[in-house]
């Protein structure tokens, strides 16, 4: 026997071996049909008894095989169904004489034979046949199952009646010795009756009646009497033993085995679910005691032996023998078995399926080391020189006793050793396609998916080398199957999960040989289902970039919308009436987990940052990179890029711009490189570092554009409170200038721009800031709205400087040294002019070699414009837009006030403001007060210029916030007077500059000069005194009178403080001044009172006015002043002295006219 059965089990050896096959000609189709049906008929329950006959079907059986069936009577051809069509009565005859041709060749082991004829009608139908059954078609042949069990039945009555004959022989001493085919030769013209060869005759009888009893052993098992053959088998076995003969040993021990594993698990050994069906009535009533453990001997008593060894009646035995061998015997046995069946080289085939059957009945028992060893001793059985078909056969059933013990990479390595014997280059036209469904089998076993997201969950398991090994092989055997798509497909899959373990010139060994396959078929995303129903995931190339983190960023500063506060708050929800709800605050946090708290808008460019690797040794090449979505309409913009070698990692921004409002989520990334297109989802890449990836989508908002008539600034402003600036401009003003810009408004949306705010902000400064640094009308601007796409309207600000215009300590230092005094200047003398000489070292510029704090250094101020506009669907829903343009201004020094003081002037109502004016330009400059003759300065030049100036009541300055109790520090308060009251003054005072050269002018303003000494000295007292003479107000011209006339004088007080004061005492004093400095108060003969000296005044309340009179009498003629000072009482003394501030009287006594 040369040709090995691998699906044999140990229970077919109570089978009974059908074969089913054609004659003539008749289509697979139709035959398998029929060979179903009638293999259906698989058990068929003996009448009249509890026996069950088991079938064993087969379509094709080698001849040399069925030699074997007095070895092993399974191995025996008992039954032949033929199945053949036949449309005509003419063709019958010669149909017939084919099924006897087919029957020949099975013909001595035959026990029955049937023919099914399909097609065939009329007489020749109709005439009853016991071995033909006439069918009229394939479909009309109901009783096919039925004539198959009639069929079965008498096959059981030859069986029963040759097990009958063979156990009840009475030839006498002749038993026939039964022959495996390589014995025959051994036994021919042997003589076993002559008396010299006495002891080989015995030995010989004793084999014969072994064999024999082992032959009825068999028969008894087909025949459905499982005790009797273990009793035959165990008594074969001593006799045997005995004479050692081991291959029928083997034979008797295998069966002994076999009837064992039959009687322990009834339900079979073979795998095939519902093969074996063993009703209950079916089984003996010592079945109940067969799992009995030990050991199983049999005792045999000589006695029950006849003279040729066979013993009709063998219940004593059944009684007295412990039948059923142990699991553990069981084992024990069969390789004894194959340890006899080893010793004969013609055994070979007999050995491999006795293994075969270890391995099984070992798979039950869960004893998979002692399976694996019989295994292995089955890979070394040498048997002939198998044809390549044979050999992937024995390697595919090595593979699934391997899977059945649960050696998976065991069973791996003999399926891929079968898959390379289908295209071994013995074989004129390889089996490419079974090669590859091999292949894809051996995947478990070598912990291979085919699911690149099973590679993402930890670390990666099995050995690489061999992974790569067996991929390699599938792009090979796909391509020479002519599926170009599989070859993509797989060698995708080998880049991405295998990239760890590719050296780098395999790396470009891969990449090279993929683009080679994509230039024919690119790779897609599309699953690829093979015509075994086998479904190939498609393969990301999520490595090819490495990305570590998707980051969505936020639009512009001039393009986030922002939301317009309403009166019930952002935070209140107007889905719930409830201010809390655990339900909506547990839905919030697992929202808050993905959504991102910043805003896109429908229409504008949105980008996601992603930072990512290239691993590969050479220059990666990515194309058509763009974003994934859902939730909106989204219209991606792919980017192409290179990453250099090992690049680390990479910027790399993708933009999209969403059509629709909505809630947009960021799934992933699609790419294309090396000709495959990679849909990478960020859910499956948990290394991935996101801070979100959904994010709200507002209604479209116009987008606004400007520009301005100020040249851009090369500084950009970096604003504490964060905000972003979209523009940024700058311009160069001396102090006191001011500057126009125009600001060009246009709309580059698709919306129109129906609202706008306009805002200001001065960025912090140590610099104090006089007037408003930016004014501008909002009206004309907002005339030209609402705003159309593509059109644009203007807006003019109004940039005004005014720093402080005092100088520093350092400077007056250097103004004194030039001989200028400090403390005070002549009246005749209002003007004095020094010209400072620079020093030889100072560089010419001031502004480039001043320090902090000299006049010389230029001062930079900083706003930012704020421009609040909406329009569209986005201002229906609330949202608006901050556009902010940055202004940087270097303020250059004009004009320096080095010094400010006050002379008195002839009229207690004015005085005289002295200011020394400092040139700090390096330009000629001229300065001017309200309507007087301009003073010119040269570079670097200071002049002292006098005004005379009306004093100030300061009853126009308005009422600050600080005096209405907002601020709680007098200092403030204070400084808050003083402020406003220099703000009066320099707006009366008008002084303004000119530099003739650059065509520039501006204001010079002495808010910040005015100490509070000088502004008491420019300020109307609180208590306003007048001193009339003979009813003539004496404030600057002198008063005539004639000599000997009484001299009427009056003084008048007003009180404009908001308290009552007085009563005060006044004392008249009067002098004559000698214009040398001496005051001669001896008047008394030249003088004289009408009355007293001294004047009293009552209490004057608020607003209220009160008088004193008195009178003098000038005896001599000549200029007389009259110096009126107030007694000192504690009453005067809570007040200060500048409310005390009477003007000089002058009188002029004159001789009486003639």
């Amino acid at each position: 026997m040369s040709i090995p059965d691998y699906m044999q089990c140990a229970e077919d050896h109570q089978t009974l071996l059908v074969v089913v096959q054609p004659v003539g000609i008749v289509s697979e189709e139709n035959f398998f049909r029929i060979y179903r049906r009638i293999s259906s008929v698989s058990q068929v329950s003996v009448r009249d008894s509890q026996r069950v006959l088991y079938i064993r079907y087969r379509h094709h059986y080698p001849p040399e095989n069925n030699e074997w069936g007095d070895f092993q009577t399974h191995r025996k051809v008992v039954g032949l169904i033929t199945v053949t069509d036949c449309l005509a009565a003419k063709d019958w005859p010669q149909t017939f004489e084919k099924f006897h041709v087919q029957k020949e060749m099975y013909g001595a082991t035959l026990y029955d034979s049937r023919l099914f004829v399909f097609g065939l009608q009329g007489e020749v139908a109709e005439q009853p046949r016991p071995d033909v059954a006439f069918y009229p078609s394939y479909e009309a042949c109901e009783s096919v199952e039925k004539r198959t069990e009639d069929f079965i039945e008498s096959l059981f009555i030859v069986l029963e009646s040759k097990r009958l004959d063979r156990a009840t022989d009475k030839s006498g001493d002749k038993i026939p010795l039964l022959c495996v085919p390589f014995e025959k030769k051994d036994f021919v013209g042997l003589d076993t009756d002559s008396s010299v060869l006495l002891g080989l005759t015995r030995h010989y009888k004793k084999r014969c009646q072994g064999r024999m009893r082992k032959h009825v052993g068999d028969l008894c098992l087909q025949a459905g009497m499982l005790q009797d053959s273990l009793v035959h088998y165990h008594m074969a076995v001593e006799l045997l033993r005995s004479v050692n003969d081991f291959l029928w040993l083997g034979a008797a021990l295998e069966g002994l085995c076999s009837a064992s594993v039959i009687s322990h698990y009834p339900g079979g050994t073979g795998g095939k679910s519902g093969a074996r069906r063993l009703p209950s009535s079916s089984l003996p009533a010592e079945a109940a005691n067969r799992h009995r453990p030990g050991a199983q001997e049999v005792l045999i008593d000589p006695g029950a032996l006849t003279t040729n060894g066979i013993n009709a009646d063998t219940s004593t035995e059944i009684g007295r023998a412990k039948n059923c061998l142990s699991p553990e015997d069981i084992i024990d046995r069969y390789k004894e078995a194959i340890s006899c069946y080893g010793k004969y080289k013609n055994a070979g085939v007999i050995e491999l399926e006795a293994c075969v059957k270890a391995v099984r009945v070992l798979a039950i028992q869960k004893r998979s080391m002692e399976a694996s060893e019989f295994l292995q001793n089955a890979v070394y059985i040498n048997l002939r020189q198998l044809s390549e078909e044979e050999k992937i056969q024995r390697y595919s059933i090595l593979s699934e006793l391997y899977e059945l013990i649960g050696f998976h990479r065991k069973s791996a390595f003999f399926k891929r050793v079968a898959a390379m014997q289908c295209v071994a280059p013995s074989i004129t036209e390889p089996g490419w396609r079974a090669c590859y469904k091999l292949l894809l089998e051996t995947l478990p076993g070598y912990s291979l998916s085919l699911d690149p997201n099973d590679f993402n969950r930890g670390m990666h398991r099995g050995w690489a080398a061999v992974q790569i090994r067996l991929l390699h092989e599938l792009v090979y055997a796909s391509r020479r199957m002519g599926n170009p798509a599989l070859s993509v497909r797989h060698l995708s899959f080998l880049l991405q999960t295998m990239l760890d373990f590719l050296s780098d010139q395999e790396k470009k060994d891969v990449t090279q040989s993929l683009e080679n396959y994509t230039a024919k078929c690119p790779g897609t995303m599309e699953p690829i289902t093979l015509p075994d129903g086998l479904t190939l995931p498609p393969v990301p190339f999520t490595k090819l970039p490495i990305v570590r983190r998707v980051k969505l960023l936020n639009l512009p500063a001039s393009l986030r919308p922002q939301k317009m506060k309403s009166l019930l708050g952002q935070n209140v929800s107007a889905r719930s009436p409830f201010i809390y709800s655990p339900i909506i605050a547990h839905n919030r946090g697992e929202e808050r987990g993905n959504k991102i708290d910043f805003q896109w808008v429908q229409g504008d460019v949105c980008e996601v940052q992603l930072m990512v690797y290239n691993p590969m040794p050479f220059e990666l090449r990515v194309e058509n990179m763009g974003l994934l979505t859902s939730g909106v309409e989204f219209e991606s913009l792919p980017a192409a890029l290179s990453l250099p070698a090992e690049s680390g990692l990479y910027p790399v921004t993708l933009v999209g711009v969403p059509r629709t409002p909505g809630t947009i989520t960021v799934n992933g990334y699609h790419t294309t490189v090396f000709g495959v297109v990679s849909n990478c989802l960020l859910d499956h890449l948990p290394a991935i570092k996101t801070s979100g990836s959904t994010v709200e989508v507002i209604p479209a908002l116009p987008r606004l554009q400007i520009s301005t008539s100020l040249p851009r600034s090369a500084h950009a402003l970096q604003p504490s409170s964060g905000d972003e600036i979209s523009a940024n401009v700058s311009v160069q003003l001396f102090n006191g200038e001011s500057q126009r810009l125009v600001v060009t408004l246009e709309n580059v949306g698709l919306e129109p721009l129906e609202k706008l705010e306009v805002s200001s902000k001065l960025l912090p400064t140590k610099e104090k800031l006089y007037g408003d640094f930016l004014s501008w009308k909002l009206e004309e601007t907002l005339a030209q709205f609402p705003l159309q796409p593509g059109q644009a309207a203007t807006f003019t600000v109004m940039v005004k400087v005014s720093l402080d215009f005092s100088c520093q300590e350092s400077l007056l230092q250097d103004l004194s040294d030039d001989g200028i005094s400090v403390s005070g200047f002549p009246l005749s003398s209002p003007f004095r002019q020094v010209v400072r000489p620079r020093a030889e070292g100072k560089p010419a510029n001031p502004i480039e070699g001043g320090r902090s704090g000299e006049p010389g250094q230029g001062k930079t101020l900083a706003a930012i414009l704020n421009f609040k506009y909406s329009g569209g669907p986005g201002h229906v829903e609330g949202y608006y837009r901050n556009l902010a343009l940055g202004l940087h201004v270097q303020v250059e020094p004009s004009v320096f006030f080095t010094r400010v003081s006050t002379l008195p002037a002839t009229s207690t109502r004015q005085c005289h403001l002295l200011l020394d004016v400092l040139n700090a330009t390096e330009q000629e400059l001229t300065v001017s007060a309200k309507s007087d003759e301009e003073l010119v300065l040269r570079a670097g030049e200071c002049q002292r210029m006098a005004i005379q100036v009306e004093k100030f009541s300061f009853e126009s300055v308005p009422e600050s916030p600080g005096e209405k109790g907002q601020f709680a520090n007098p200092k403030q308060l204070a400084e808050e007077r003083q402020e406003a009251q220099g703000l009066e003054i320099s707006n009366k005072l008008d002084i303004r500059w000119a530099i003739p050269s650059l065509k520039r002018s501006g204001e010079a303003s002495v808010e910040g000069v005015l100490s509070q000494l000088v502004l008491e000295q420019l300020q109307l007292a609180p208590l306003q005194w007048d001193v009339l003479v003979d009813g003539q107000l004496c404030d600057s011209e002198a008063a005539a009178c004639q000599v000997g006339d009484p001299v009427r004088l009056e003084v008048r007080l007003t009180n404009r403080s908001p308290h009552s004061v007085g009563p005060f005492a006044l004392t008249v004093v009067p002098f004559q001044d000698h214009q040398n400095g001496v005051h001669n108060y001896d008047l008394h003969s030249t003088v004289s009172f009408v009355g007293s000296s001294t004047f009293h005044l009552d209490a004057v309340q608020p607003s209220g006015q009160s008088a004193c009179l008195g009178a003098l009498l000038f005896l001599y003629t000549g200029d007389f002043f009259l110096h009126i000072r107030f007694q000192e009482d504690s009453r005067s003394k809570e007040l200060p002295s500048s409310w005390f501030c009477l003007p000089s009287v002058h009188v002029r006594a004159m001789e009486a006219p003639a």
